[in-house]
């Protein structure tokens, strides 16, 4: 994989933690160029900026800013930034993209854009359990051993893979890679109205899941991989356990 050209794009803005640990985790799987909003654009899905200017700083070696959101980083890459790339890799998202999330996701906005364009790519993601703080390091080995298996497993045209990182103080060094569907459960939906203000209230933790999806197979402390259609959601299909992380797997 020495040849391998590898764009690095998020949404929580190029000097978010989890950018550096995905960089990291890259090391040794090819070269990175590094093209990420300039701040924070989470929640912003796969809005495209095509009314004004968009800016583009150079902040180092195959690294840029851009005033703008993953999706138009993607294409900015692929237009003259890094039009070489032989995958697409988004994330380490500072909190889960399971579910529904995927239709709000800055972080899969990239990796679908990609998709469209006939770009392997994939999304990573780090579920944030409340009162617990994220281990960067271990993310990145994590991270790096998954891109080992999932680098030589271009997805089906058209769709791109979704990975969901579980987070508890339970999990071992090693968690299962489970391939699993998308969950069509809603996100919860409570607000505390003050006046004519809402405020949302809803639970991450306490969502509505299925069991054996991705929400299910994430908050059970286990590696969620899933395989999206860049338009529409697959049909659900039965989870699969692939293995421990870090052990070889077929994603396919």
């Amino acid at each position: 994989m020495s040849n391998l050209v590898v764009l690095v794009t998020n949404d929580d803005g190029i000097e978010a933690p989890g950018l550096e640990a995905l960089r990291s985790a890259l090391s040794g799987l090819g070269r990175t160029v590094v093209v990420a909003p300039d701040g924070p654009r989470s929640g912003c899905g796969h809005a495209l900026t095509t009314h004004q200017p968009v800016g583009v700083e150079p902040r180092g070696a195959d690294l840029w800013a851009v005033r703008g959101t993953p999706a138009d980083c993607v294409r900015l890459a692929l237009d003259r930034l890094a039009t070489d790339v032989g995958w697409v890799v988004s994330g380490i998202n500072a909190g889960g993209n399971l579910g529904l999330d995927l239709l709000h996701s800055g972080t899969a906005a990239a990796a679908r854009e990609a998709a469209l364009r006939g770009v392997p790519a994939v999304a990573i993601s780090h579920y944030i359990r409340k009162g617990l703080q994220l281990d960067w390091d271990r993310a990145a080995d994590w991270t790096q051993a998954l891109l080992r298996e999932l680098l030589k497993a271009k997805p089906e045209a058209g769709s791109f893979w979704n990975v969901n990182l579980p987070h508890g103080e339970a999990i071992g060094l090693a968690p299962l890679v489970v391939r699993c569907s998308v969950d069509p459960s809603p996100l919860p939906s409570q607000y505390r109205w003050s006046g004519n203000q809402a405020t949302y209230e809803g639970v991450y933790a306490e969502r509505p899941r299925l069991t054996g999806l991705d929400i299910d197979v994430c908050f059970g402390g286990q590696i969620a991989l899933s395989l999206v259609p860049a338009v529409g959601f697959a049909a659900v299909r039965p989870p699969e356990v692939l293995g421990p992380v870090g052990k070889p797997f077929t994603a396919g």
